[in-house]
């Protein structure tokens, strides 16, 4: 399936080429190349952009659908990859992209284009839970408006910096539910977007990071109990819920496989297991999409995932 760039320069008319079914570049008319690579351009993707230095360079700023994404060579201060989220409620369609070079010699060029994204269709489910979790009591309400407010400013402040080190990996070895973006209805009543994946985990048993970041929440939270979120760098968060009880604390460095908690059924919860999910600054993608990005976090390996295919 061949996804379409098309590109009308800003400045200048620039040339297309093609990298492989999910993989794309703009290369701007004086030299400079930057790749765009996912497993397939569908919500909850992730798209690495990655920059290929061609030695004239100071800085290249990547606007996709609203957000910035700033790469350099070496030296320059920042990372010469980056990464892009496509959010599980992104509409199938056109998404615009310019790359913005900011040269050593002062001079600016700029390319403009559009990426075509696919639909995904995702499951329903049906599901019983406590009523104070569908309605929750008034006297709640603050409580809950705190807790939103506290992650949005934690997925908010991205660390400029890649923190994760070699491939992601499953956090818990229980089954794995392929229930991301689904379209969960509880009690007959109150629709909900599941963003993240559900693993088969028994009580007490140690969940552990999928990478190496900072801590940058480990509390109570009304929905998803206790819940643990981890900065792996440039936007990139993966976030655990429902633990027994967390063992690492907000500030904590951790490694790949570190103990972070015990697996629960805390919060809105119909039994033991682990919610795990990941965003990328905005946007809510699959965590399974984390486990095909290679060691540097530029290629990615594009296996088949079955709740992956366009609707």
């Amino acid at each position: 399936m061949l996804r379409r760039l098309i590109l009308v320069g800003s400045i200048f008319a620039a040339p297309l080429s093609f990298l492989g079914e999910s993989s794309l570049s703009i290369t701007t008319p004086l030299g400079t190349r930057v790749e765009f690579a996912a497993a397939a351009f569908m919500p909850g993707e992730i798209v690495t952009i990655r920059l290929a230095p061609g030695g004239r360079e100071r800085r290249v700023s990547v606007h996709w659908s609203g957000e910035t994404v700033t790469l350099g060579p070496p030296g320059s201060g920042f990372e010469p990859f980056g990464l892009e989220g496509i959010d599980l409620g992104q509409k199938p369609g056109p998404v615009p992209i310019s790359v913005a070079v900011l040269c050593a010699d002062g001079t600016t060029e700029v390319a403009r284009g559009t990426a075509e994204v696919l639909a995904r269709a995702f499951p329903e489910k049906r599901l019983k839970v406590d009523g104070r979790y569908v309605t929750p009591p008034a006297e709640l309400r603050e409580r809950l408006q705190w807790e939103a407010e506290l992650l949005r400013t934690v997925y908010g402040i991205a660390s400029p910096r890649w923190l994760a080190e070699g491939p992601f990996g499953l956090p818990h070895e229980g089954e794995m539910a392929l229930n991301f973006g689904e379209r969960r209805v509880y009690n007959n009543a109150s629709p909900s977007i599941h963003a993240g994946v559900d693993i088969a985990a028994p009580l007490g048993s140690p969940v552990r990071a999928s990478n190496s970041g900072r801590v940058v929440l480990a509390r109570y939270l009304y929905f998803s109990g206790r819940t643990v979120v981890i900065d792996h760098g440039l936007g990139l968060f993966t976030t655990y819920g429902h633990f027994s009880a967390l063992k690492v604390a907000r500030g904590d460095r951790v490694k790949k496989g570190d103990v972070i908690g015990l697996a629960g059924s805390t919060g809105r919860s119909t039994g033991p297991h682990l919610h795990w999910s990941a965003r990328v600054r905005e946007s809510r993608v699959d965590p399974r999409a984390l486990l095909d990005l290679m060691p540097d976090a530029v290629s990615p390996r594009v296996p088949e995932r079955s709740s992956s295919k366009p609707s």
